[in-house]
């Protein structure tokens, strides 16, 4: 949604994953065009859905090799 901004895409995407948890939805696949019926994943095309995510994933793949995974979850306190 912001393309490629360099050394910030990690950080930016993190902010997103925690703003996905905290304001509860599913950021949209932007420029998605058709899914494949086969396939049986919701690719959230073009739009923003309510949801409530406990847990969240953001992958950091960068030149080089330099590759990092970032799981995020929300306290509830029991």
């Amino acid at each position: 949604m912001l393309g490629h901004s360099m050394g910030a895409a990690s950080a930016l995407a993190s902010i997103g994953c925690v703003l996905a948890i905290v304001e509860g939805f599913i950021p949209p696949t932007i420029n998605h065009v058709e899914t494949d019926p086969e396939c049986g994943l919701d690719c959230v095309p073009n739009e923003a859905v309510a949801a409530r995510p406990r847990v969240v994933q953001n992958n950091g793949l960068a030149f080089g090799g330099n590759n990092a995974v970032l799981i995020l979850g929300k306290y509830e306190e029991e």
